[in-house]
């Protein structure tokens, strides 16, 4: 990664992730508060963040995380509008995976904007951090998290009973996952 040069991946002309700089804190936080609610169903953190300066730590994460070469986030931007945020857990070198988290805000839900960008991460990870393995996990109940990766074609590979507190309750976690030689033939079926 060419660390001077500012994080951009392009999708589309009306679509692109971007590394978000900790100056962003009140954009972030403005999109979260707006779709708190929305958000509070599947998200843990929710109740954490309650004003520009809870979503700092979590950019100057990202930022810092970016700069190591550990994991990320990226702003999903819709034209020039911040949609929600994609990121990496993390790049365990050593075995070749990373994992994957996302959300949008609910006005751009349902647009593709999320499968679009998950694929846009794909590419990074197998192509850019030459990683073997990603997965995700969401909460068995999440149908449209679940349904972006059954499009995708990640494999399911079971569910973690009760592995998230949410608030006030246990959620189980299904687990998907999608290796480099599947996604690689699934861009070529794609492609032809």
């Amino acid at each position: 990664m060419d660390k001077m040069r500012p994080v951009r991946f392009e999708i589309a002309e009306d679509l692109w992730l971007e590394l978000l700089h900790p100056a962003r804190s009140g954009e972030l936080f403005q999109l979260i508060d707006e779709n708190r609610e929305y958000l509070r169903r599947w998200l843990p953190w929710i109740d954490q963040t309650q004003t520009i300066e809870d979503t700092k730590p979590f950019l100057e994460t990202s930022w810092s995380g970016y700069l190591r070469g550990e994991g990320f986030s990226l702003g999903i931007c819709h034209s020039d509008e911040l949609a929600g945020i994609i990121g990496f857990h993390a790049f365990d070198r050593a075995h070749r995976v990373t994992s994957l988290g996302y959300w949008l805000s609910e006005a751009h839900t349902g647009q593709g904007l999320m499968t679009r960008s998950v694929e846009r991460c794909l590419d990074f990870a197998f192509e850019g951090q030459d990683m073997n393995r990603v997965y995700l996990r969401c909460a068995t109940e999440n149908t449209p998290s679940r349904r972006i990766a059954k499009h995708l074609g990640f494999q399911h590979e079971g569910r973690q009973r009760e592995a998230e507190w949410l608030y006030d309750h246990f959620v189980d976690l299904e687990v998907y996952a999608m290796l480099k030689r599947e996604w690689q033939e699934l861009r070529l079926n794609r492609s032809t």
